[in-house]
């Protein structure tokens, strides 16, 4: 299946940060917190699940790359690496892209549980349920 170009296929060179063979990284144009980066595949595919492993394997060394670039200009003091994959993970752009946020202490009142907090009511794995 060829996919119509995306928003990120229109991304000039001049603003990328970083890129490989498989894929390109720029800043997030609508950051969660500073530094905030999606490193994109340059293939027009819609999901990770659609990626080969060797494109996998490329999008995870620019990241690592990326990470670079990231503690050099802002310092965090930590990160969350991930993607949405489909509509009801809020996947809204057709075109496989990877979010790099940059973490600093404070920036919420209680980090634990990360990712996990997708679902929010579902985030802190040590308190009971509510349903």
């Amino acid at each position: 299946m060829v996919l119509p170009p995306s928003t990120f296929s229109q991304i000039p060179q001049t603003e990328w940060i970083a890129s490989n063979d498989v894929g390109f990284a720029i800043f997030d144009r609508f950051p969660v917190t500073e530094g905030h980066t999606l490193i994109i595949s340059h293939r027009v595919i819609p999901t990770w699940w659609d990626a080969t492993s060797s494109e996998q394997a490329g999008l995870m060394e620019l990241a690592t790359q990326v990470k670079v670039i990231i503690d050099d200009r802002f310092s965090p003091d930590g990160y969350n690496l991930g993607f949405n994959a489909g509509a009801a993970a809020g996947q809204t752009i057709g075109h496989l892209h990877i979010h790099l946020i940059p973490r600093r202490i404070g920036d919420v009142a209680d980090p634990r549980g990360g990712v996990r907090y997708v679902i929010p009511e579902r985030g802190n794995y040590l308190i009971e349920p509510t349903e």
